[in-house]
């Protein structure tokens, strides 16, 4: 039963957050600015006004593949905000310009992040291969190598919470101060960027609660051998 609880927690989770951040989008992106700026704009105004002129605006490619490049220093929008005139395209692209401004003070967890990238994609791709061997072949100084690679990984779900709601909250700050959206659009917009931060909660929950799963086998284990 707890098994089933548990499997049930670590898929609605993560689907739900999917769910909500789709809806939220869909909605608010029929909802048009009053300033009628499309999200290359409001995102080319944002980094002017911040002196960040050396970094591009490109549209990329799929739904919501929106980001910022820290190698090439270029916004990255999707195509339908990178030409939409909704409040849904200003509140992504202000968002990711919010990177942008991040990485050009040295704001301390996003450096924080980018130093654990090489960390964490060794934990994503070579914990689990450890984990699976320890826990079938019953060797304990397996899984905890497993549990301390994947470990990194959970790390860096962490570091990315308050690196994404800074973002947005200096987004927020942008599209007001600067008269890109109007004081009553503030709360629609603000929707959507707490829509966005759910999938990264979400992915931060089920990270820890894995980890923590896995402790507890490795736990259980180690007293078996002891016994």
């Amino acid at each position: 039963m707890f098994y089933l609880v548990y499997f049930a927690i670590i898929v609605l989770i993560p689907l739900w957050a999917q769910l909500k951040v789709k809806s939220t989008f869909a909605r608010y992106s029929q909802v048009p600015s009053t300033t009628y700026r499309t999200g290359a704009e409001v995102a080319r105004e944002i980094l002017n006004a911040n002196g960040l002129y050396n970094v591009g605006i490109e549209q990329g490619h799929g739904f919501l593949s929106d980001h910022y490049d820290p190698r090439t220093k270029t916004v990255r929008l999707s195509p339908e905000n990178y030409h939409g005139h909704s409040l849904a395209a200003a509140a992504v692209a202000a968002h990711e310009c919010g990177h942008a401004v991040q990485d050009s003070q040295g704001y301390a967890f996003l450096r924080f992040r980018h130093a654990l990238v090489p960390v964490a994609n060794i934990g994503s791709n070579f914990s689990w291969v450890l984990i699976m061997i320890g826990i079938f072949a019953h060797l304990s100084g397996m899984l905890l190598l497993g549990i301390i690679f994947m470990a990194a990984a959970v790390l860096f779900q962490l570091i990315t919470l308050p690196v994404e709601f800074d973002a947005s909250s200096r987004a927020m700050k942008q599209v007001v101060s600067l008269g890109l959206i109007r004081n009553d659009e503030a709360k629609k917009t603000r929707k959507v960027l707490n829509a966005a931060a759910l999938t990264y909660v979400a992915a931060a929950a089920v990270a820890v609660l894995e980890l923590l799963r896995l402790v507890l086998i490795y736990t259980g284990m180690t007293r078996n051998n002891d016994d």
